[in-house]
């Protein structure tokens, strides 16, 4: 089964640079312009920003990889951010590695699920909605929202409600379009507001 899913994976090109080998020890000297916004372990304390700590390599490098081509096209191409694009432009290939294997290396601090949103948002994560043709985030995501990483799913678990809401609604819109074959689009567009309000908040407890 695991075979079939990572072929799977392949042939639709969710596997990003799974042969990238970064320097944790140099990628913890260049995270220090990264502190401010993402803390100094990557563990940001400001919910607008993601927390990186123990994200996957492969999906940071390919996040920034694609902020870095949205500055260097005036966001025709990539992920636009006005912040992001402007942080990754001077980065070389070996900086962005470095800074991935730093931040996937570190330990993420849990985050909490708030009681009132439990019920409902576990039968979203676990189940979808089939009457709108929502798939189960957990299918790409895991159980526990840790992602995969040669998928280039990403680990979704314990993060920041704020940031979560900010992304499903930037897919929702087609503001933010650097998901593969458009996956998280299809899925936001199925996402009423109060869908996208539990599924933030849900997985912040999820470990």
């Amino acid at each position: 089964m695991k075979k079939l899913c990572l072929l799977v994976c392949l042939s639709l090109g969710f596997v990003t640079s799974a042969n990238a080998v970064g320097d944790a020890e140099a990628g913890k000297a260049k995270a220090a312009t990264c502190a401010a916004c993402h803390g100094a372990d990557g563990n940001s304390v400001v919910d607008m920003y993601p927390k990186l700590a123990g994200q996957h390599a492969e999906y940071i490098i390919k996040q920034l990889h694609d902020f870095r081509a949205a500055s260097k096209s005036g966001g025709e191409e990539g992920r636009n951010d006005p912040v992001m694009n402007g942080m990754a432009a001077p980065l070389s290939d070996q900086d962005i590695e470095d800074l991935a294997a730093y931040f996937s290396g570190q330990k993420a601090k849990e985050g909490t699920t708030p009681e009132n949103v439990v019920e409902q948002g576990n039968k979203l994560f676990r189940g979808g909605d089939a009457e709108k043709r929502l798939a189960a985030c957990a299918a790409c995501h895991g159980p526990r929202g840790n992602g995969m990483g040669l998928a280039g799913f990403p680990d979704i678990s314990g993060q920041h409600a704020t940031y979560i809401k900010t992304q499903l609604e930037k897919f929702r819109s087609g503001a933010r379009a650097n998901d593969p074959n458009g996956m998280m689009q299809d899925i936001a567009k199925h996402l009423s507001d109060e869908d996208i309000e539990i599924l933030s908040k849900y997985v912040g407890g999820l470990h």
